[in-house]
């Protein structure tokens, strides 16, 4: 399995910080006094009962289909990590063997909406937010505006995509918002020289600049919001600070949000030495810290949940479709045939037929250890929060 752990139900996280405890249920985050839970960990009571009142408890329910859809496989550059290869490049290069080639096309379309149709209504749900995929999804820009252009006509409460940026041009930006487009997330393998050694063309050449110009045209022309995702490795590590200043200028921090995140080995041989250790957890920390004084939105740290696509096989609430059609049970196995659990025009397989095919998207990567991992996350949220709490953000 790639994902390593889901928990089978959403529960709310209690965590020490620097003036008690926090408990992060869905969409609260409330600081107990040290008084309130006990020496095990334990809420006390009567505090339990009155959070249970007050809806800090409330469970997470679906308000619209979630649909990712693949709208290409290829991709452009050639990142050692990503999960989609199927092996390194054998002559020490960048071009690693990956999943087989797809492309969505009209037809495709015209049976994934026909497939989420009946989907939304067995579940009842009448909305519907989409992400394009890959790959690189703008190998493909017909198949992207196609898709944007149909999924209005069921509802689309929001799409987004997740692109290089590489091939975000300003014309094609415009394009895609008009389409319906209101989000993109862009990748950094941290500041821009371990960027440039990291993430790169096919031929080796650096992208740095060129994802950065095009996110500066795009955000003049266009009101999309950018979610920039920040691996970090043992190879970038102790610089992935300056980046901050090299996004200065060329962004708009009120409409971005930053996040930072671990980066594993597909099994291929891109490994990370870091570890979850104490100050690994604070620097996390850190950088999110200086993100918030950048002006750049985080995600605050959240409740223990389930995914709306994979948490359940059979996928009630939103479905992964390769470009040919195939269904998945997320995005980290997309692509792999050994690992397809339906197509759109048959549904979903039996339960028991994909049980060692479903896929959950768990933690960063394949090896984690799901206590350590746990330990790491309640580190760096605790001093988020109590960030967030003394400064008056919270």
């Amino acid at each position: 399995m790639i994902g390593t752990r889901l928990d089978n139900v959403d529960a709310p996280r209690l965590i020490r910080g620097d003036h008690g405890w926090w408990f992060i249920g869905n969409q609260t985050w409330t600081l107990l006094r040290p008084e309130h839970v006990d020496a095990e960990g334990v809420i006390r009571t009567d505090i339990n009962e009155f959070l249970r009142e007050q809806g800090a408890y409330r469970p997470r329910i679906p308000k619209s289909f979630s649909l990712t859809v693949l709208t290409n496989t290829d991709c452009n550059l050639g990142c050692g990590y990503c999960f989609q290869n199927t092996a390194l490049d054998p002559s020490g290069g960048h071009r690693p063997l990956r999943i087989a080639r797809q492309r969505l096309d009209d037809d495709t379309i015209e049976r994934i909406m026909k497939f989420t149709a009946a989907r939304m209504a067995a579940a009842e749900l009448d909305k519907m937010t989409l992400l394009l995929f890959g790959g690189e999804p703008l190998l493909n820009p017909r198949g992207c505006l196609r898709l944007l252009t149909r999924a209005t006509d069921f509802g689309l409460r929001s799409a987004s995509t997740a692109t290089n940026g590489v091939l975000l041009k300003e014309q094609l930006a415009v394009d895609l918002y008009a389409a319906g487009l209101r989000g993109a997330q862009i990748t950094f393998d941290g500041s821009r020289n371990d960027h440039d050694q990291i993430r790169v063309t096919h031929a080796g050449s650096s992208t740095f600049d060129q994802i950065l110009h095009n996110v500066e045209r795009a955000t003049a022309r266009t009101e999309l919001r950018w979610n920039f995702r920040v691996n970090v490795s043992h190879h970038n590590f102790d610089r992935i600070g300056d980046l901050f200043g090299q996004l200065d200028g060329h962004v708009d921090p009120s409409r971005s949000t930053i996040v930072f995140a671990w980066v594993g080995d597909a099994g291929f041989g891109y490994g990370n030495d870091l570890r979850r250790a104490a100050d690994v957890a604070d620097a996390f920390a850190e950088w999110s810290i200086a993100g918030i004084g950048a002006g750049y939105h985080i995600e605050r740290p959240s409740m223990r949940t389930t995914c709306q696509i994979c948490s359940v096989p059979g996928g009630r609430y939103g479905a992964v479709v390769n470009a040919d059609g195939t269904l998945y049970s997320s995005w980290q196995s997309a692509g792999k045939k050994e690992l397809a659990v339906g197509a759109v025009d048959t549904g979903y397989l039996d339960v028991h037929q994909v049980a060692g095919r479903w896929v959950t998207c768990g933690y960063e990567y394949a090896q984690a250890d799901p206590a350590v991992a746990d330990t790491f996350a309640d580190r760096v949220d605790a001093r988020v929060l109590d960030h967030l709490y003394t400064t008056g953000r919270l």
